[in-house]
């Protein structure tokens, strides 16, 4: 049984200690090098001398065109090949050296990067505990002087040799900002650097060799890809490396992340800060949805239904989106003079009207986002061209006649990025199976009908595949499993409401670029006008503040004058009644 990893969180598996145990598989370490023969020498002294057996360890050195050519020192690890490759560049020169490997294992590694003695083994212990993993070691940049080969191969210890050095800042931040990418794992994927990164081999099969069209950031598309094909990414601090001098990117990272931005946007989806251009279209879309034409008995849908769904589609919030419309394209030929009467006549008019949209294409069948090919047995032959179509992140199938809302599909990605969840279903409605359809709307079939339970009514609902969810299912499948149910153990599965999420069964008003611009207008118009009667009713406010402060004053004033007023009065009602006293007194004095 193959281990199951939820997510990233590869914190399931429990790798043998090191020394402890028997490893069966075979390793193979790519080298791809360009001049710098003192560099390389130090590299196979490094790989000789490695814990790992050597029996199970090739060596694939790939002299990437260097003057004088390069050679193999006299020390280094018995099973090693010197190959070249003429074509420049380092993804050329990687693919060589992954055409020629037969291991189990690719380990990728630089040629100006030593290896801890037991950093092939720290890695290869990942390996047999699970066959879809991608291990990464730590780097440290050195700016140490070179050693000679033999002295590396009897270094017990190489920061005796190497330090201080630099750690890899900013994979060591997202390993930590990130709970050792368990948590948020988004990108995940960024810690496919080729400096010192193992990949089962069948995975690399699946996902392809690197992309040479790219200038940089050939390691990051790579990663992604192997994401996609269902790959868990582990970092490994107890494999060290020490890199010798530092990496072009630590001297100039900014000039060299403003050349790989402008080619890595348009193949991976999930760096979203890229594609914040609001109408763009882009190579890998971040979505595909499916709508299938044939999906009720006796019937297709028409050409009204599909136009309803795709438009609002490609109407909404979301513009990094492509949609595949299928359905018998073949009988689609040359109009005849009675076109009202072709049998054919809503697959024209589809056809006609999408022909030349460039984010709608046309295929007979789509392969289910199930049919991500699970592991081969064998070694991978670096044949297979990059960017598979299963390299789309999402994909939504969704029945034709069904409208999303103009933010639906923003909504539902959201959903599933945010929670993770490998599939979201979509209850768009239940019908009586006359009226429905009698498919089971498994992962990859028909999304728009399901069979019920036995109630004679059908289960009408959307999909939203996450391939990578859907490939790592594929690969950890029992036999007679259904493939949801491995999907929920690895990513999780949920239902939502249609309604809620702005599904609705008829076409609606679509707010086109003009009207949206006019309403963004009008917005700003109204919050103009809001913020001055805003700041008006502000001023307003502070000048009855100020009267406020004036009528306190005067009331102060005024109890100050009434208490003084009352006191003189007390002190002449005193003086009266003394006085009336003292009258009194005399005038009784006087009458005796």
């Amino acid at each position: 049984m193959t281990a199951r990893i939820a997510g990233n969180d590869y914190r399931s598996l429990t790798p043998p200690a090191l020394g402890s145990w028997t490893p069966s598989l075979r390793v193979s370490v790519v080298v791809p090098a360009y001049g710098d023969q003192e560099k390389l020498d130090l590299a196979l002294a490094g790989l000789a001398v490695q814990t790992y057996p050597a029996a199970l360890t090739e060596v694939v050195v790939v002299d990437n065109g260097s003057s004088p050519p390069l050679r193999l020192p006299a020390l280094c690890p018995a099973d090693t090949r010197l190959i070249v490759c003429p074509v420049p560049g380092r993804a050329h020169a990687r693919n060589a050296g992954l055409a020629a490997a037969t291991g189990d294992v690719i380990h990728w590694l630089d040629s100006d990067v030593v290896l801890d003695r037991r950093s092939v083994e720290a890695h290869m212990r990942w390996h047999h505990a699970a066959p879809y993993l991608v291990v990464t070691g730590y780097l440290r940049f050195t700016p140490a002087g070179l050693p000679a080969p033999e002295v590396i191969a009897a270094a017990d210890d190489l920061a005796k040799l190497f330090e201080p050095a630099e750690p890899h800042a900013w994979l060591v931040d997202l390993v930590e900002r990130t709970d050792g990418l368990t948590a948020n794992p988004h990108r995940a994927f960024s810690l496919h650097v080729g400096g010192a990164t193992s990949v089962n081999a069948a995975l690399l099969a699946v996902a392809g060799p690197m992309d040479t069209d790219l200038i940089l950031g050939q390691d990051t598309e790579m990663g992604y890809r192997l994401a996609q094909a269902g790959a868990v990414f582990v970092p490994e601090p107890l494999s060290r490396a020490f890199h010798l001098g530092p990496t072009m990117r630590m001297r100039d990272k900014a000039p060299i992340d403003r050349v790989s931005h402008a080619f890595v946007a348009d193949r991976i989806p999930s760096y979203r800060w890229l594609r914040s251009h609001p109408a763009r279209q882009w190579k890998v879309p971040y979505v595909e949805v499916v709508v299938e034409l044939a999906g009720r008995p006796g019937k297709g849908y028409t050409y009204d239904e599909v136009r309803a769904t795709v438009d609002a589609v490609l109407a909404g919030t979301l513009p990094d989106v492509a949609v595949t419309l299928t359905g018998p394209w073949d009988r689609v030929g040359a109009e005849g003079r009675s076109p009202l009467k072709n049998p054919d006549l809503d697959l024209v008019l589809i056809r006609g009207h999408y022909a030349h949209e460039p984010r709608v294409r046309f295929a007979d069948k789509v392969s289910a986002t199930s049919a991500v090919p699970a592991l081969p047995s064998g070694p991978p032959d670096g044949s297979a061209a990059p960017g598979p179509a299963w390299a789309v992140p999402y994909r939504l199938w969704l029945p034709a006649g069904w409208v999303p809302g103009e933010d639906t599909l923003a909504r539902l990605l959201d959903l599933a990025r945010d929670e993770g969840y490998g599939l979201v279903s979509v209850l768009l409605a239940e019908e009586d199976d006359a009226a429905g359809g009698d498919g089971d709307g498994g992962a990859g079939g028909a999304a728009g009908t399901g069979s019920g339970s036995g109630s004679g009514r059908t289960v009408v609902k959307a999909r939203l595949e996450r391939a990578a969810a859907f490939a790592r299912a594929a690969i950890v499948l029992e036999e007679g499993e259904d493939l949801d149910d491995a999907v929920d153990d690895t990513f999780g599965v949920i239902w939502v409401d249609g309604e809620t999420y702005g599904f609705a069964p008829e076409a609606g008003v679509l707010t086109g670029r003009r009207g949206a611009y006019r309403a963004r207008a009008e917005a700003a118009a109204e919050v103009a006008r809001l913020t001055k009667e805003a700041e008006r009713l502000r001023e307003q406010v502070a000048k009855w503040r100020d009267e406020a402060g004036r009528w306190r004053r005067s009331t102060v004033e005024l109890r100050r004058e009434v208490g003084t007023l009352r006191r003189e009065l007390a002190a002449a009602r005193k003086v009266v009644q003394y006085g009336l006293l003292s009258s009194v007194r005399r005038a009784i004095t006087r009458r005796r």
